[in-house]
Parts: structure tokens; C-alpha cells; sequence
């Protein structure tokens, strides 16, 4: 009795990598259009000689020795200062990978830029404006006045006008912004400009001064800040005591 046929087994499929295109960009004096040369001399370790790589689209190596009489150079051109390179022209990435002018390479000339180290940078990037926002959005009023005042911003006006002042300043720069409410000077400035509008002190060009006794706290420096002056002042052992001093007699007149 004949034996039935076996089936033959399927051949393993061959592991493939995903091809990506990659970018290639001058970081600086790139221009609108930027031509780099078809050739350049580099080191092969394999052989430990140094070889002649040329940019050639119509042959399968880049090495000028194992290239034929009917290699045709190209040059590379990068467009305001980019170059994508695809998948299909392998020639060309592997002469900008090996090119001595490449950053990877010790070069200056140009560089690969990192797509998926940029995505995960733009990510966290977003994080952080989110969690600006999100401070402004959360946190009391009388929490974001010190970085307020800080920045600058006039507190006279409506709350609504004061987060939305906050809230451009949190999207400008997010990171500095978050600082901002972790930085004891913050508070300080605040404190010194408060007590500064309701007149407990007084700032004059040459110091800072109790208003109701006109006796100096402490001297400005020419051409610095009175307030910037004093703030420091009260961030010291020296000062600490008058700091408490301000803060205790503003808490009485905003009761």
C-alpha cells in the first residue's frame, strides 16, 4: 500500500527589519540650497586603509574600488539645510552614514537628526506646558499672586485678567513657570512689594526704608533694584527677622 504523500514543510520565512527613511540636516549655513561633493576619504578599519567613498546611484557599493568604469557621481543636495533619504536609495544613506563630515563621525558638516528621540522630546514638551496650565487652572488666587507679582503682572486687575496674563506666561516658558511656585524668592518679592502698596515701606533710589519711621533697612547699591535689593535681604540670617516682621503685619491688614 502506497504511503500517503507528506506535505512539505514551508521554508522559514526570512527575518526582515522595518526600513525608515532618515533626515539629514546642516544645523548651521545650510542656506536654501546646500551641495556637499560626491566623494570624501575615509578610514576602513576592515581593511585598516583609508578608502575613497563616492555617491553614485547607479552602483550597489559606495566604496570607489569596488565601484565600475560606468560609476556616475552625483552630488547631495540638501534643501534648506534637509535632506530626507528613503528607504530606496541605500547608497546615499550609507555614504552620509560613513561621510567624514558627519557628526556621528567627528564631523561638522551635518548630522542625523533623531526622529524618535524628538517625538519622546515633543511629548514631554507637552507634558510640561500641560502642567504649567494646570497650575494656573488648580491653584488659588492668593496662591498665584507671588508669581505675579514676580513676573510682573499688575494684580489690581480682575482674576480673570490675572490668569490669563498667567497663563501666557505658562505657555512662553512652562518649565521656568512651574519653578517659579518652589522658589522662596518668589515669595519674598511678593511679600516686599505688598508691604511696599501698603505702605509699610518705603522705596527710595538709595534704600529700602520703614515707612512710618523713615529709618533705613537697608541700602541700594547704585544702579540695582530697591525691591530686588531688599528681597535679598530678607532671603539672609540678617534680615529673616524683618521678613517675619511683614509678613505678620500683612497678614493683620488683609484680615
Amino acid at each position: 500500500m502506497a504511503r500517503p504523500a507528506t506535505r512539505a514543510a514551508a521554508a522559514p520565512k526570512a527575518e526582515t527589519t522595518e526600513r525608515k527613511a532618515k533626515i539629514f540636516h546642516i544645523p548651521k549655513g545650510g542656506g536654501i540650497i546646500a551641495t556637499i561633493k560626491s566623494e570624501a576619504i575615509i578610514y576602513d578599519p576592515e581593511s585598516n586603509t583609508n578608502r575613497q567613498i563616492r555617491y553614485c546611484p547607479n552602483e550597489p557599493s559606495i566604496f570607489a574600488d569596488e565601484q565600475s568604469n560606468l560609476a556616475v557621481r552625483k552630488h547631495v543636495v540638501f534643501e534648506n539645510g534637509l535632506l530626507i533619504v528613503q528607504p530606496t536609495e541605500p547608497t546615499l544613506m550609507r555614504f552620509l552614514e560613513m561621510h567624514p563630515g558627519n557628526r556621528a563621525n567627528g564631523g561638522g558638516l551635518f548630522e542625523e537628526v533623531n526622529t524618535e528621540h524628538k517625538a519622546e522630546v515633543d511629548v514631554n514638551a507637552e507634558f510640561i506646558i500641560h502642567d504649567a496650565i494646570g497650575l494656573v487652572r488648580n491653584k488659588s488666587v492668593d496662591e498665584l499672586i507671588p508669581v505675579a507679582i514676580y513676573l510682573g503682572i499688575d494684580t489690581r486687575q480682575k482674576n480673570a485678567e490675572i490668569k490669563r496674563e498667567l497663563l501666557l506666561e505658562a505657555k512662553s516658558n512652562p518649565k521656568r513657570f512651574i519653578e517659579l511656585f518652589d522658589n522662596p524668592t518668589v515669595a519674598a518679592r511678593a511679600t516686599v512689594k505688598k508691604a511696599v502698596d501698603y505702605q509699610l515701606l518705603m522705596a527710595r533710589e538709595d534704600g529700602m526704608f520703614w515707612f512710618d519711621s523713615n529709618r533705613l533697612i537697608v541700602a541700594t547699591p547704585a544702579g540695582q533694584d530697591t525691591v530686588s535689593v531688599m528681597t535679598q535681604f530678607c532671603m539672609t540670617e540678617k534680615g529673616a527677622q524683618t521678613y517675619e516682621t511683614l509678613k505678620e503685619e500683612l497678614q493683620k491688614l488683609e484680615m
